[in-house]
């Protein structure tokens, strides 16, 4: 299992190789974009660990360009910039985590080892059963991958994102809470992801309800969330 570092603070990246090393990760450093860029085009790497402060280019865009050529490829972007605004850049962006500096460890590790987890999970329908979960005109292909609302307008979603909007496709009309939605789809206990929900909430939203007069994702305040069909109009 390799994993890529894309960081110009040499002694972070250096010592986040040690330590990863002791895991037995196979680790490459990168300390630009462009650099960054050709290790992942060439092939055998199997998660990106992605700094947005580079000198060459933005994180977020680098971030962008790897998505483009790989879907399921895991990017964990762990950057000193921690506003909810710079969060929902990089899951627009197409990460699948986003950690703050400083960090633990042990949070990384277990970011990475859920992020390889979900990347390497492939449902399988039985025989018989529908690859599509629907709701309004919004569909979830479960064989593909893909989630498209409207017709033929496709969604680009991260790998968490699809697994929580599939959860909640599969629980429509019913109130989630956030332990529900931790114990299923988030890996972790929710005390260490209650606010990284959140944004993911948020980035869904933004991606699926958006210009749209049929809203399918809501809050329940105090208690979770639920999707179901509501018109503001």
């Amino acid at each position: 299992m390799r994993i890529l570092i894309v960081d110009e603070d040499i002694k972070l990246a250096y010592s986040l190789k040690h330590s990863l090393k002791e895991y037995g990760f196979r680790v490459s450093i990168a300390l630009d974009g462009a650099t960054a860029r050709k290790q992942v085009e060439f092939g055998g790497v199997n998660l990106v660990i992605l700094e947005t402060n580079l000198s060459d280019m933005s994180g977020y865009e680098l971030c962008r360009d790897i998505r483009a050529h790989n879907h399921q490829l895991p990017i964990i972007i762990l950057t000193t910039y921690g506003t909810i605004e710079h969060k929902l850049a990089g899951f627009d962006a197409g990460s699948d985590d986003y950690i703050v500096k400083p960090f633990e460890f042990r949070e990384l590790l277990v970011r990475i080892k859920a992020s390889i987890k979900r990347s390497y999970q492939s449902y399988e329908p039985g025989l018989g059963e529908s690859t599509l979960l629907t709701m309004a005109d919004l569909t979830l292909d479960l064989r593909t991958k893909t989630v498209n609302r409207a017709g033929n307008k496709q969604i680009s979603v991260t790998p968490r994102e699809f697994a929580i909007l599939e959860y909640f496709l599969r629980n429509q009309g019913t109130v989630l809470s956030r332990e529900e939605i931790a114990e299923n789809v988030w890996d972790m206990p929710i005390d260490a992801g209650a606010n990284l929900l959140n944004v993911y909430i948020n980035s869904l939203r933004k991606k699926i309800d958006k210009d749209h007069d049929i809203k399918l994702i809501h809050t329940r305040k105090g208690i979770g969330f639920v999707m179901k069909e509501y018109t503001n109009v």
